[in-house]
């Protein structure tokens, strides 16, 4: 029961996000801003449902125990919230699941930001790993960190080089 509960949360709270950032897209795109990079958003996307898919998929086949560790998961999980909240909250209209440039747009270098760079990414590394650590779902934490390395290695310069055009 805690993993379906948990699961929900998760996707309504994935879900919100994409309202959110579609609503930022349009404040953007009226600011005359533009995407780049459209092209390798729908494999993140694929990834981050494969990686949802998985997780069910490898507790309802596998009904994995509770690792002996589960708390100190769920609290680095937490802790990652707190920190996606402070990259949404940081940004502002500008945050946004894709990358959007808006010409002559100042780069954002306060808050966390000004200790780490691309820190929304470092905390979807951390969720990707842990939420499935949580329930001892080892195959999908090791599987989708690994894909998910692959896609943020496009993503991360498809954003340095948006962030150049900026500037």
């Amino acid at each position: 029961m805690y993993f379906a509960i948990f699961v929900a949360v998760l996707a309504l709270q994935r879900l919100s996000e994409l309202w959110l950032a579609r609503r930022n897209a349009i404040w953007i795109q009226s600011q005359g801003g533009y995407e780049v990079g459209a092209e390798h958003y729908k494999w993140m996307v694929l990834m981050h449902i494969g990686w949802f898919v998985a997780m069910v998929g490898e507790y309802v086949f596998l009904k994995p125990e509770l690792p002996a560790l589960w708390s100190v998961w769920l609290g680095v999980f937490l802790l990652a919230q707190i920190g996606r909240y402070v990259v949404i909250a940081t940004l502002g209209k500008f945050w946004n699941t894709r990358i959007f440039v808006i010409p002559g747009a100042p780069k954002v270098e306060q808050g966390i930001y000004r200790y780490v760079k691309h820190p929304n990414y470092w905390i979807v590394r951390i969720e990707i790993f842990v939420a499935p650590m949580i329930f001892g779902l080892f195959i999908t934490a090791i599987l989708f960190s690994i894909l998910n390395y692959a896609v943020l290695q496009i993503r991360i310069k498809t954003e340095e080089e948006a962030l150049k055009m900026m500037n």
